[in-house]
């Protein structure tokens, strides 16, 4: 059998390789051969503590206090109305209680796989070291907001991920690396992080290519549909054809879809993060998550990020650098160990109104899949998507939670 994976992200490089162990000959799609979306931009975090869809009461509620014009991390930029509106009476309706249970069902029983699926993986690719499972903090800078903070923490359902508070000597890990004060943390025990999102990329792509994968640095301009069968058209005209095609191209994914008769009503949810190769972060500590500033800081084997923001816009719009210069205000005001200004770099988490991905088998065409959508949740769960749709696409049955038909 022979397979397109049009989409070279971290679950699109994810599905090429457990199709490989099903035994199936691909061929992987990508724009660009420097990997600079979101699957490298991002975190780090494999966060399986978050089994909640973000579509909800509760972050509805919420919305107002993290307005970007009062100091918070969500933006609705105005040129970018005609996307976050409609995007937003859709997210309103997903966060309906009914519709949010039924969402965190799905949600809570894909996220618990998530970590054995990434031990999976990184032991079939042979990199055991990209993978650290040793939990991430969260913090809060004052007393109201950490009494707040973890009474939440404690009324939430956090699936398999255990968290406990800060002890002393965590407390002096924390302390040694802000000069903020600190009035409280907790620290999740078994939640994850990847060493480096460039490695990673990389690693997946040689392990890819070396089992025999072979990858198109090309712009796909269309799919076909003829005789039951779903095609790809390349920019420059080129066609080509397989027996399983498999859409995983992000935000990318709905001018590919929609054309062949789906509805994906996806926005482009831009993150913001700078990084400086010059840092004094311990080399142990995990991610910290700097609650009452909405930023995450992780340290990388390429250096220290600090990622953060919710920017619901057109994903071509141009960059709005000041949420980079916020980002360095955090950095300054909580006295991090970060040296010089930090390279920057935006990017669009392709996500959708009740914040559940897309993994399916059309109906428009016997031969087509489909897997994107993951908003913040595309790194957390790219192996076990890839183990998701090579099951779909060797048996033909997809799981039904995920399916593009409920925007239908």
């Amino acid at each position: 059998m022979k397979a397109i994976v049009v989409g070279g992200g971290v679950v699109g490089l994810n599905i090429a390789l457990a199709l490989q162990n099903k035994n199936i000959s691909v061929i992987l799609l990508e724009a660009e051969p420097v990997r600079k979306a979101a699957s490298y931009g991002n975190a780090g975090h494999i966060a399986i503590e978050q089994v909640e869809p973000l579509a909800s009461v509760a972050m509805v509620k919420s919305a107002f206090k993290r307005w970007f014009a009062l100091g918070g991390a969500l933006s609705f930029p105005a040129a970018g109305f005609r996307e976050w509106l409609p995007f937003s009476f859709r997210l309103l309706k997903a966060s309906a209680p009914a519709q949010f249970a039924k969402g965190k069902t799905a949600l809570s029983a894909l996220i618990a796989e998530a970590m054995p699926a990434w031990k999976r993986r990184v032991a079939d690719i042979g990199a055991t070291d990209l993978l650290r499972e040793d939990g991430h903090f969260v913090i809060w800078e004052t007393p109201e907001s950490a009494a707040k903070g973890l009474a939440d923490w404690k009324s939430t359902d956090t699936g398999t991920a255990r968290f406990h508070e800060a002890t002393d000597d965590e407390m002096a890990q924390l302390t040694s690396i802000t000069k903020a004060p600190i009035a409280g943390a907790i620290r999740f025990e078994n939640t994850g992080q990847v060493s480096d999102t460039a490695r990673l990329l990389k690693t997946l792509e040689a392990v890819f290519i070396e089992r025999g994968g072979v990858i198109y640095y090309k712009s796909v301009a269309a799919l076909n549909v003829e005789g039951g069968q779903a095609f790809v058209k390349l920019k420059g005209g080129e066609i080509l054809t397989a027996d399983r095609v498999v859409i995983s191209a992000g935000v990318a994914s709905k001018t590919l879809l929609e054309p062949l008769g789906h509805r994906v009503p996806i926005i482009a949810e831009r993150g913001y993060h700078i990084q400086t190769a010059q840092h004094g972060w311990p080399q142990s500590l995990p991610p910290v998550v700097f609650e009452d500033r909405s930023m995450i800081v992780t340290g990388f084997e390429s250096g220290l990020r600090a990622a953060s923001f919710v920017e619901l816009n057109r994903p071509d719009a141009p960059a709005d650098a000041r949420k980079w210069q916020r980002l360095r205000g955090h950095v300054k005001a909580l006295g991090l160990p970060f040296e010089g200004e930090g390279a920057e770099w935006i990017g669009s988490r392709p996500t959708l109104p009740d914040y559940l991905p897309a993994i399916g088998k059309s109906d428009k065409a016997d031969n087509l899949y489909y897997a994107f959508g993951h908003q913040h949740l595309g790194l957390t769960l790219g192996p076990v998507t890839g183990e998701i749709v090579a099951d779909m696409v060797t048996t033909g049955h997809a799981p039904k939670a995920f399916d593009l038909k409920r925007f239908a």
